[in-house]
């Protein structure tokens, strides 16, 4: 009698336990069937108004309306982007959290130590977004009228120049250090706090040469207060179709691009990741978002990159590529 009775205990505490279990899945299904249920926060790791801020304002109004519900922009800021990174890789799974940053996700692991999350295994993928081309500028009145006069001009007065940049790990220091690693010399490299005042000073002739975005600094070289030796893309940009690319006049392969993608927290489930990227796709082929980008000079993304493995693929890539001159140039010393 007393076996029967345990028998009979063991199988209802099975019962239970499985049907707890579908209930939970069942519970998991209609969640996300019924994803999103309300508003959404974009985290994006900068301050408002910079370039990565103009890219997730632009897309945050149509990937709501594909969705159905409010993208709220979120703006924190601080530590090169780790701060926000950390925040986003310890936010709940459930799709309502989602982060667009720029290749500041490639170059983390290079320039911190012990960083409280992995940019490889910390987030899911959602998919790239676009790419904002830079412009090696100089001073107005520096000597060389081309690239082919900077060439020389380097040879002979090499640490004698000097390079701005944004700061440690700044976009523009390491277009800086990948143009001199190429380029074969060193030069006298000088930091501020912001692209702003770096541009400012090239405006003003105190630093001879910069590498930037062309969010910013088109304007400047279109009414000739600086002077542009070639663009980082593999291609002609059409708003200054004029500037050669550096690849054309022999830098082969020369190419540094402020690309954006968007992730989640690790551990969102598919088909939330699913909606989540149909509505980026969505929003990206509005032809309004594709004017307003054009106009501000950022380049959308091709339809293969726009995808969670276009992007994992493409951050894979990123990290080879500047952890070895992040390491070399000893940043951020």
């Amino acid at each position: 009698m007393e076996i029967k009775v345990k028998i009979k205990n063991f199988l209802f505490s099975g019962m239970t336990a499985a049907l707890t279990a579908s209930a939970l899945l069942s519970g998991n299904a209609m969640a996300e069937k019924d994803w999103p249920s309300k508003s959404i926060t974009l985290v994006v790791p900068f301050a408002a108004g910079g370039p990565t801020d103009t890219v997730a304002r632009l897309i945050a109004v149509p990937m709501g309306q594909a969705l159905g519900q409010t993208v709220v922009v979120e703006n924190v800021n601080g530590a090169g982007g780790t701060i926000a990174s950390t925040k986003v890789a310890r936010a709940a799974p459930d799709g309502y959290t989602i982060y667009l940053h720029h290749m500041g996700m490639a170059t983390a692991n290079a320039l911190y130590d012990k960083l409280p999350y992995d940019p490889m295994t910390s987030f899911e993928y959602i998919g790239q977004v676009a790419d904002v081309p830079m412009v090696l500028l100089g001073k107005k009145d520096l000597p060389p009228n081309n690239f082919k006069e900077l060439e020389a001009y380097i040879k002979a007065n090499g640490s004698k120049i000097t390079m701005a940049n944004a700061g440690p790990g700044a976009v523009s220091q390491l277009c800086g250090l990948l143009f001199q690693s190429r380029m074969g010399v060193k030069l006298t490299n000088i930091p501020y706090k912001g692209t702003g005042p770096a541009l400012t000073d090239l405006l003003g002739g105190q630093v001879d040469l910069l590498c930037d975005q062309t969010t910013q600094t088109i304007p400047y070289i279109k009414d000739g207060r600086v002077k542009a030796y070639g663009t980082t893309t593999m291609k002609r940009l059409p708003a200054i179709a004029n500037v050669p690319t550096l690849d054309e006049q022999g830098l082969k392969g020369f190419e540094v691009k402020v690309w954006h993608g968007m992730y989640t927290p690790k551990g969102v489930p598919k088909p939330i990741l699913d909606k989540l990227n149909a509505a980026l796709k969505k929003s990206l082929n509005s032809p309004d978002v594709k004017k307003r980008l054009e106009d501000a000079n950022i380049d959308i993304v091709s339809p293969d990159k726009m995808t969670p493995n276009g992007l994992k693929t493409h951050l894979e890539a990123e990290v080879n590529k500047w952890g070895p001159i992040i390491r070399k140039a000893n940043i951020p010393d």
